[in-house]
């Protein structure tokens, strides 16, 4: 399947079918007025620009790596530049909504610039889209709508400020409606966590710890299909803590287990974790828990021998 690659907001304008962009650096389009190539069902596109989408559609499918989501209500989704994405459109698709882009140079001086890059949904697979309330829709709906006016007006020394004001409204309105998002879809927030728990357990069973050592984030995710940011938001909201000060967790507990049920040395145990240098396993344990694994093993009401 090729890739569409659009560097520009030119160049994305041209591709579906609208007039040049009034702006070069920040555009908002809507998606009924894009002329699309009604032969190409199947479409993997990658931007170098961020891209915000505010869509209500019926019969149009975006996918994100394996994973897909049908937007037959009020959804936003976020890509980064250099985000891959597909859409794949059925015969009867229909879409409507708002296509907000923004170039990075436009950023460039503004209090976004950086701070862009702390807002985690846009690492988010596109499945993990952001479900909106009529009420929701409508603040979203406002922004973009003033962000419009703005380029498309009489653009003067104050217009990029207005506009990356206007940005930043949005961005935190989105970051307050994925929080109430984590917080109202509990069900499915503790089925994430089960099925994380059990993939850990399944990694520790198969004993790669000592080979491969703790695994990362993005391989955990990966086996759950949802992208690193989503799961440690998910896992923020329920638990209070990330997704890698949850690996740290299990492991902490994986190294008491061994401590109290084996004669094992702290050593060996340490190498049995994946740890290369027992002083390090040591750091890394007293860190989380207060005590040595000496301690902590000394500690114990029944403390196993040492071989």
């Amino acid at each position: 399947m090729p890739l569409y690659r659009a560097d520009t907001i030119s160049q994305y304008h041209a591709n579906c079918g609208l007039p040049p962009p009034a702006h070069p650096l920040v555009s908002v389009a809507r998606f009924e007025d894009m002329q699309l190539d009604p032969s190409v069902r199947v479409k993997t596109l990658q931007n170098g620009f961020y891209l915000m989408g505010l869509k209500r559609d019926a019969g149009v499918t975006m996918k994100y790596g394996r994973q897909a989501y049908d937007f037959d209500q009020g959804l936003m989704f976020f890509t980064a530049p250099g985000q891959a994405y597909t859409i794949e459109l059925n015969d009867d698709a229909q879409t409507r909504g708002w296509l907000l882009m923004v170039h990075p140079d436009f950023l460039y001086g503004s209090s976004l610039a950086e701070g862009i890059h702390g807002y985690e949904y846009f690492g988010y697979a596109v499945h993990e889209a952001l479900h909106l309330s009529g009420q929701e829709e409508d603040i979203i709906r406002s922004i973009i709508d003033n962000i419009r006016r703005e380029f498309t007006g009489n653009l003067d020394e104050f217009s990029q400020d207005i506009v990356v004001t206007q940005l930043t409204g949005l961005l935190n309105y989105a970051e307050r409606f994925y929080r109430r998002q984590f917080l109202t879809r509990k069900k499915e927030n503790h089925a994430l966590i089960a099925r994380l728990e059990e993939t850990v357990a399944a990694y520790f069973r198969t004993g790669d710890l000592a080979n491969r050592g703790l695994p990362a984030v993005q391989e955990v995710a990966r086996a759950l299909h949802v992208s690193p940011g989503y799961l440690s938001e998910v896992l923020r909201v329920v638990t209070g803590h990330g997704a890698q000060e949850y690996l740290h967790a299990r492991l902490v507990d994986r190294a008491k287990t061994d401590l109290a049920g084996s004669d094992h040395t702290v050593s060996e145990i340490a190498y049995g974790l994946g740890f290369r240098h027992p002083q390090s396993f040591s750091k890394f344990f007293k860190t989380r828990t207060g005590q040595s694994p000496s301690a902590f093993r000394d500690g114990l009401p029944y403390p196993p021998s040492e071989a």
